[in-house]
């Protein structure tokens, strides 16, 4: 029997289209949703299974940003074609991101034992949630908001790239919210936050996806929720995207931080009260 039904796979798709590209942790709402289904968030194919469903998210990332991938892939292709073309900043933007995606690579293959084990759990979730809120509050308050994309160095992507460190050690800290705070710090105003956000995140989780597919479909997740619950997040996530792009361009982030403190608090108290099992 699959470890996720197919309409559980709706659900945990809607999810994950939901909230992979908000600052509100995507992993945290997963394990939430999971934990209150009844099913073992710290299952080697469940964890598998979230991770291929992002792909779906990524998916809507490349369609709704493909004239400025496209840019970026057309710029990076003539720099390694012709040294003269290597001063644009696109074919320098196009580098940064695949140098910023390293330090999370070699952390989740050192880290994936506590990745998928211990940290795996709800309590982790919880107190994540609740200190990210405060970080994100802080880095919106810090930012000077006075840089755009245009002004992007290697320095911001390095810095940026690596905090999404915080979300996959620290599921409910938000890999988002981890980078687009890190942006802000970096004095990025939010749009340029928020870009530089997603344009980390296709390496990132694509990988991820890629690499994790293997344990969904050999733990017991059956090829039919993982195709669902792609295709509903990437659904979901394009209408997320275009929302939040709209939303950051002129309002702060306090309705997240709030939202994220609710979430935390409340999940502490069902653990404690034993409503749902960690």
């Amino acid at each position: 029997m699959s470890a996720i039904g197919v309409g559980q796979a709706v659900i945990l798709g809607i999810v994950e289209g939901v909230t992979e590209f908000l600052p509100i942790s995507s992993t945290g709402h997963l394990k939430i949703t999971e934990g209150l289904m009844g099913i073992p968030v710290d299952d080697k194919a469940v964890v598998g299974f979230t991770a291929v469903i992002q792909v779906g998210a990524i998916a809507a990332v490349l369609l709704y940003f493909f004239k400025d991938i496209l840019r970026f892939v057309t710029a990076w292709g003539r720099g390694l074609a012709n040294p003269a073309e290597r001063g644009n900043h696109d074919y320098k933007f196009a580098w940064w991101v695949i140098y910023a995606t390293i330090p999370i690579v070699v952390v989740g293959l050192a880290a994936k034992p506590l990745i998928d084990g211990p940290l795996a759990s709800l309590w982790v979730v919880a107190g994540s949630l609740i200190v990210g809120s405060i970080v994100m509050w802080v880095a919106d308050q810090m930012g000077r908001h006075r840089r755009g994309e245009a002004d992007i160095t290697l320095a911001d992507a390095m810095i940026v790239g690596s905090s999404q460190i915080l979300a996959l050690l620290f599921p409910g800290f938000s890999r988002s919210g981890a980078t687009m705070s890190t942006a802000l710090i970096r004095d990025l105003d939010r749009v340029a936050a928020t870009r530089l956000s997603f344009f980390l995140s296709i390496p990132a989780l694509t990988g991820a996806g890629l690499y994790e597919l293997k344990d969904a479909t050999g733990g017991g997740v059956g090829l039919a929720p993982l195709a669902v619950g792609t295709l509903v997040s990437f659904v979901v996530a394009y209408a997320s995207i275009a929302w939040l792009l709209k939303y950051v361009a002129k309002h702060s982030f306090n309705a997240f931080v709030i939202y994220r403190l609710v979430v935390g608090f409340l999940l502490l108290g069902l653990l404690g009260a034993n409503v749902i099992s960690a």
